[in-house]
Formats: structure tokens, sequence, C-alpha cells
């Protein structure tokens, strides 16, 4: 495994409190400022979930990705990037009659619009010669749970489920898995037996800046969608959770994603396409060809719609968590997030439903709870935390709230002792929440307000883009 450096200096200035002072601190007399000052109302996308009151003096502002602009339908836009793909021939020169085809797709944790996105590949394919039978659709669920029959003909279509034969991904199952060797990182290449078995592999998926890779999409279909986590996986997440969110979230060639990269290659993903969306779920662009190659374009693109230009940290960062709300495991997308907005010492506030709770594939997160860093490091290192992907997400998580500030969670869907578990102090609504914040920050915090927290990309003005070898570095990896 490699090397982990888990425990960085605090920031100067940095103060955390711990959950027993805090509740000794008397109020600043936040309720004083909304009575004194107009309020901007916040509410969110979730029923049963209030609004809040911000008072205007502090706000810094409320911001969220974009929406998508009025275009083509998605049928054309796919057909239009068949045509010229990136870095790659024609889906027809690589591909004959009597071949079999893999097509990844990602699931119910994703909103990439599948049903839409097929068809065109699917005639392209038999255009080309190819069979029906001979097309193969798997899940690529990476750990989640397996989608019910519901949830694949909403998320592949009607006609999908009844012309094609449809897998998914079973983790667990060590007999459907490969072993092809090691990447130049020394990292296993253990995915579904399925890849190594067709004669073309591709992948349909969406770009995202995401806190593991940089972005989704890519070989991301591969590495850990359809990959052994129990070798793979574990050591991904390891490396990415060695550096702060800053040298890894919205950064498109990173060392994690370079050995990903490498991973897909290796696997036989030869083809990839992928979906940027907007806010309101429209597609406004598809990028098709070599899995590097377009990716790396369709990033500029992702960062385009899902970058926001903040003007400043804020002292105080509230957040959704949407589309990211099934369970913590989901929505802690958006409290990676937040660490690129709040100044060290500051508060983040996170409003998410988690109807399914944290993580029912990863029971260790709640078992053993989110630690400072340099005991999530000592409890992997002993062996005391075997699962490592549920133990890279504590520590992920504690880079933020253990690390660079306090955080304080409003989830109906989380027992608010499991939501101390995660590193939050529980709040029973987005009000108390902030009035707490304001306790911890001061009367005079400055406040930003996000939405689309699962996806968005926080853009402070002035900070640098993290080197490449810098980083490398950091993660004990060759620059």
């Amino acid at each position: 495994m490699a090397r982990l450096l888990l425990h960085p200096p605090r920031p100067p200035g940095h103060r955390r409190l711990s959950h027993a002072r805090l509740a000794q601190r008397p109020c600043c007399g936040s309720a004083d400022l909304r009575k004194k000052d107009r309020a901007v109302q916040i509410t969110f996308r979730y029923p049963g979930i209030p609004p809040v009151d911000v008072p205007s003096r502090n706000l810094l502002g409320q911001f969220q990705p974009k929406e998508a602009p009025p275009g083509p339908p998605v049928d054309a836009l796919v057909q239009r990037a068949l045509a010229a793909p990136i870095g790659s021939p024609p889906l027809s020169a690589l591909v004959r009659a009597g071949q079999r085809v893999l097509i990844l797709v990602d699931d119910y944790t994703r909103p990439t619009p599948a049903a839409s996105l097929l068809p065109p590949v699917l005639a392209e394919l038999q255009a080309a010669g190819v069979r029906p039978g001979d097309i193969r659709l798997l899940v690529a669920s990476g750990t989640h749970r397996a989608m019910s029959d519901a949830e694949l003909a909403r998320k592949l279509g009607t006609e999908v489920m009844r012309g094609y034969r449809v897998e998914q991904h079973r983790w667990r199952e060590e007999a459907q898995l490969a072993h092809l060797g090691e990447t130049s990182g020394g990292i296993p290449i253990v995915v579904d037996r399925r890849l190594p078995d067709a004669d073309l592999v591709i992948g349909v998926g969406h770009i995202v800046p995401h806190r593991i890779l940089g972005y989704s999409g890519g070989a991301k279909i591969v590495e850990p969608g359809v990959a052994g986590p129990a070798a793979s996986t574990k050591e991904i997440h390891w490396l990415a959770a060695q550096v702060p969110g800053r040298d890894i979230l919205g950064i498109a060639d990173n060392p994690v994603r370079r050995q990903v990269d490498e991973i897909g290659r290796r696997a036989g993903l030869r083809f990839i396409v992928n979906a940027i969306q907007g806010t309101d779920g429209r597609v406004s662009h598809i990028f098709a060809g070599d899995p590097v190659a377009a990716h790396r374009q369709g990033t500029g693109a992702s960062r385009q719609v899902y970058g926001v230009e903040l003007p400043a940290f804020a002292d105080i960062v509230m957040t959704d968590s949407y589309p990211a709300d099934v369970d913590y495991w989901q929505a802690a997308k958006a409290v990676y997030a937040t660490e690129l907005a709040v100044r060290p010492g500051g508060v983040v506030i996170v409003v998410t439903p988690c109807p399914e709770g944290v993580s029912a594939e990863h029971p260790v997160v709640l078992q053993r709870g989110v630690q400072p860093l340099a005991e999530m490091r000592r409890l992997v290192e002993s062996g005391e935390i075997t699962d490592i992907i549920g133990g890279a997400i504590m520590a992920l998580t504690a880079w933020v709230v253990k690390e660079r500030a306090t955080g304080i969670m409003v989830s109906p869907g989380i027992a608010p002792a499991d939501q101390r578990k995660l590193g939050f102090l529980p709040a029973s609504t987005p009000q108390e929440a902030l009035d707490e914040a304001f306790r911890l920050a001061g009367r005079d915090a400055r406040v930003v307000v996000m939405k689309h927290g699962g996806e968005i990309l926080p853009l402070v003005a002035g900070q640098p883009v993290p080197e490449y070898a810098a980083v490398a570095r950091a993660m004990g990896e060759p620059a």
C-alpha cells in the first residue's frame, strides 16, 4: 500500500473546539442579527427541511453550477460526437461482425441519462455488423448496492432492457474478477472478468468534479466501477486520501487519475461516451472517443458548468448535497467541496436527506467513526480497519471536519448520534445549524451558500493551481 501522509500541520490561526466546550459557550446573538438586518431566505429542495434566514450583511452570496443552455436533443449530440470522435477511430473501425462488445454504464447514484445516450451508440454498433446478441451491458456499480429492476428500467430504458443482456458488477464475488498485473505505480489491476473477455469495451458516463480522481468520467467507469475493491480500489482511494481536496478536486491531471487511466487501458477500455449536464439535468455536451483524450477535453467543459467563482474563503459555508442525496457515502461529496470554500478554522454546514442512512455497504464508517487523520492512519496501518475503502472515505471527511473546519449536519436520515460519529455537530434545522455556526465563527462571519453541492466546484479567487510534481511527492508517487 502506498505510504500515507495524513497529518499535515494545522494552518496558522486554526482553532477547533471540542463538542463539550461548544455546548458551554453562550450564544453570540445571531437571532438578534436576523431582527436587526434584512435577511435572505434560503430554501432547500428537500421535503420536510425548512428554509433558513441568513442576514444579508453576512452573506457573501449564493452559488450553484450553471443550467444547460438550449441546444440540440441528446441523440443529435451523441450522433455528432460519434461521427467525430476525439483521439480515436470511429466505433465502426474498432469492431466488426461476430465480435463481442461490452458497454459499461454507471448506476443509480449518477444522473447520467443512459437511456438517451445508449440508442445512438447501439445503432452505430449494429450498423458496423454487431448483432444485439453480441452486445452486453454491465452496470459499473463499484461497491454500491445492486439496482432493482425498476431502477434499471429507469436508468437504461425499457427498449434496452428488452433488447440486450444487462448485468451488474458484483464486487464481492471473487470468481467474477480477473487479475491483470499491476500499474506502473504498483497498484493491482483487478477488474470484472467480462472486460478481458470482450473484444471492445465502451464506457458511458458523465463528467463532474470528483474528490478521488479530480473529475468523474473516463476510465473511472472501470476503476472503481467494475474493479476488485479488495485490491485496486482500496489503493486508489487511499492514494487520494493522502492529500487535501485542493490537490485533487477539479484537477484533471493528477497522480490518482493517471493510475486509473492506466488501469482502464490495461483492462481494455477503448472508447467512451461522456455527457456534461447542467443543474437542470439537460445535456449540454457529449465527448466521445479515446478514454483519455476525450475525457480531458470534457473536463474543461465540466469546469465551465460546475465551477463557481467565490470572492474569498468564507467563515461559514452552508451546502446541500444534491444530487448525491441517497446516503452519506454519496452526500460526502458535498462535504469535500466545502473544503475548497471555507477558511481554516471555519464552519461547514451540510444539509442532506440521506434516506438510506450512512452506508450499508461499509459499516466500518459508523463502527469506528471519523477520527483525526493521524488516528485514521494508525487504524489502517495496524490492521484495525480492514475496509480500506470505508477508511478512505472517513479520512477524506476528516480532512474537512477534523483538520480544516468544524462540521454541522442537518439530516433527517442520519441519527444525531451517528452524525457525531461522522465528525459533525447535529442540528435539527438549517436555522439551528446557522445559529450554532454564528456562535462559533462570530457575529461578523462571512457566509457562503452553495446549491447542487454534490457536484459543485468552488474556485476562490487568487488560489494557485497545485503543481503535479508537488502533489505526487506528497503521495509518495514518482513525479
